[in-house]
């Protein structure tokens, strides 16, 4: 299987409705790796790493978020995957 990395950032409203703990939960559960965090500017900012099929399908969910987002905008970066993470994480 083709390992690919997503650089991903999330715009409309995607603060203050739980965006980064759905995100990591869908991550976890659909097994990639990589981080998720908040940006001054309003957006979400993510790493997926992982299998090519799985990050297309988180990818694929920031589409949308968790209930109560408002996702406007979507921009996705793949980059050579340096597999350097172990799990997915929240970065403060």
């Amino acid at each position: 299987m083709v390992k690919i990395r997503a650089h991903v950032y999330v715009s409309g409203v995607v603060q203050g409705v739980f965006f980064r703990s759905h995100t990591r939960r869908k991550a976890l559960q659909i097994g990639v790796t990589g981080w998720v965090k908040n940006l001054p500017d309003g957006r979400v900012e993510a790493v997926f790493e992982g299998d090519e099929d799985r990050v297309n399908a988180i990818v694929e969910w920031c589409r949308s978020g968790p209930p109560g987002a408002v996702v406007e905008k979507v921009e996705v970066n793949l980059e050579p995957p340096p597999g350097r993470f172990n799990s997915f994480e929240i970065v403060y």
